[in-house]
Formats: structure tokens, C-alpha cells, sequence
């Protein structure tokens, strides 16, 4: 073991038993760093473990069948998961992304293998969550159908699904609620982006169905105070009318009168039509 916290390989860059043992001791460490909040020595770590996992024959796409192959599953599994949730926790979708598709495989491939993860489920909720907030609904419903029907009543998966629903039926009210009931912290992020997106969504409907709109009911509609109604309506440039008290889309059109009538043009195509039919009879 180097004394920099690093894993060493024998010379053909397979792992020994001292390796796997140093690479559980330095997954000690990125676990109490995550849980500190410590990212630079997190990403630091989760650095040292991806190279060291490299070295382990068990896992995919090999899986050899080495005397520590639980052990080098379960240890890598643990790596990727801890790597998928410091990305969300970075706001680094990418490398959530990438570290997910990584990790997939432990939970399907590996299912008979290893014993499954307590955060398979949360981690499973997660990737859902971020195909909705990137309206990736394909995809959303593709990972649905990998996902065993027992774990869509986990409450990790089964809030994804009535996000998907209230979606799916325009019941925005029911997403900007289900913010203060989200099932872990790690949501919040994805979860700040899938209200930034409604509420996009919202102010774009108010611009094409209203004339104008008070103030009090657009923060209502968009469910915002008033520092964050002021912040929105500055952002898509929303004009206040005279007294401040609303937003003024447009100018509302006169009512049509008498004089909008084209009563000569209309005389003389009336005349036009009463000829032709004179003449054809």
C-alpha cells in the first residue's frame, strides 16, 4: 500500500488481495469524506478507486470468477454509487450520467451475484428523475421497464412516477408541492431544475393566454413570492401597467364597430354575385 492513500497493482496490473484490502481502506475514506462534505478530497479518492477497480478481474464485461469476485463487485458497485451521487451533489449531470450508465450493470448483470444495494433504489429514483427534468420521456419510460415491478412501490421510484403523472396531466401545482416531499436531500438538485422548467413553462402560457394578469395572482400561478415574482417578471421582460398592481402582455383591442365594417365592399360584392346569377339563369 502507497503511503499517498493510492492503490498499488502487481506487475501484470491485476489486483492482489493487498490491493483489494487497500482499495476497501480507501473506500473508508471516501465515504466519511462525502458524508463531511468534503468535495476536493472526495473527487481526489473516487480518482484513486476508479483507476484501482480497473484492475479487478470480476467485473464486467469480464467477470471472471476469481476467489474475492463478491468482494471486488461489491466494492466497485459501492465506488460508482458513491461517484453518481457526489456528480449530483457537484451539479455535474455529465459525469452523473456516465457514472450511472457505469453502474447499471451491478444492478442487472450482477443481480444473482452480489447481495443488493440498500441504495439501489434511491440511485435508481435518481437517474429517473433526471431523464424527466430533461424531458427525456423516451427514456424515462425504457428505464421503467428494466426496473422490477416490486421496486416501482419503493418511494425513491414511486415519486418519479407521480411526478411523471402530474406531468403528463399539466397538474403543475402537484410538482411545485412535491418539493417540500421529496424522499432524500439528493433530489433537491434535479428537483430545483424540474420547478425552473415548469415555471418557464407557466410564464409562457400567462404571455399567450392573458391580456394582462395581477401581480398576486401571476406569483399564485407560478408559486413564487414576491422577491422571486420580481426576479421572473424582470427576467422575461414583463411590463407593470400604471398603478404596478399587473403585467401587461398587449393592449387589449377596441370592441369592433359600425365602422369596421366594409358595408361598400360588401354592397358591391353582394351586386357582383346578384349579375352573375342573372346571368347563368
Amino acid at each position: 500500500v502507497c503511503p499517498h492513500s493510492c492503490v498499488c497493482f502487481q506487475s501484470d496490473g491485476r489486483a492482489t488481495m493487498a490491493d483489494l484490502a487497500s482499495a476497501k481502506k480507501t473506500l473508508d475514506g471516501l465515504v466519511k469524506a462525502y458524508a463531511a462534505g468534503d468535495a476536493t478530497k472526495t473527487a481526489s479518492l473516487l480518482g484513486t478507486l476508479k483507476v484501482a477497480i480497473t484492475a479487478f478481474p470480476a467485473l464486467p464485461p469480464l467477470f471472471e470468477q476469481t476467489p474475492t469476485a463478491v468482494e471486488e463487485l461489491m466494492l466497485a458497485r459501492d465506488v460508482l454509487e458513491h461517484a453518481t451521487l457526489f456528480a449530483v451533489s457537484q451539479q455535474d449531470d455529465a459525469a452523473a450520467e456516465r457514472n450511472f450508465n457505469q453502474l447499471r450493470p451491478y444492478y442487472s448483470d450482477c443481480a444473482a451475484m452480489i447481495p443488493p444495494s440498500p441504495r439501489q433504489a434511491l440511485l435508481t429514483g435518481l437517474n429517473l428523475l433526471r431523464l424527466l427534468v430533461q424531458n427525456r420521456i423516451a427514456e424515462f419510460h425504457t428505464e421503467l421497464e428494466l426496473i422490477p415491478n416490486e421496486a416501482h412501490y419503493d418511494r425513491h421510484v414511486a415519486f418519479c412516477l407521480d411526478l411523471e403523472s402530474s406531468l403528463m396531466e399539466g397538474a403543475y401545482n402537484k410538482i411545485f408541492a412535491a418539493s417540500g416531499s421529496i424522499p432524500t436531500p439528493d433530489y433537491a438538485h434535479f428537483m430545483t431544475m424540474l420547478n425552473a422548467t415548469v415555471r418557464d413553462e407557466i410564464a409562457a402560457c400567462v404571455e399567450r393566454g392573458y391580456t394582462r394578469l395581477g401581480v398576486k395572482d401571476a406569483a399564485r400561478l407560478l408559486d413564487v413570492d414576491a422577491a422571486g415574482m420580481d426576479a421572473l417578471a424582470a427576467e422575461r421582460g414583463w411590463a407593470r401597467s400604471g398603478d404596478g398592481g399587473a403585467f401587461v402582455f398587449r393592449e387589449e383591442a377596441a370592441p369592433p364597430s359600425a365602422k369596421d365594417i366594409p358595408s361598400m365592399r360588401l354592397i358591391n360584392q353582394t351586386l357582383l354575385y346578384a349579375k352573375e346569377l342573372e346571368r347563368i339563369v
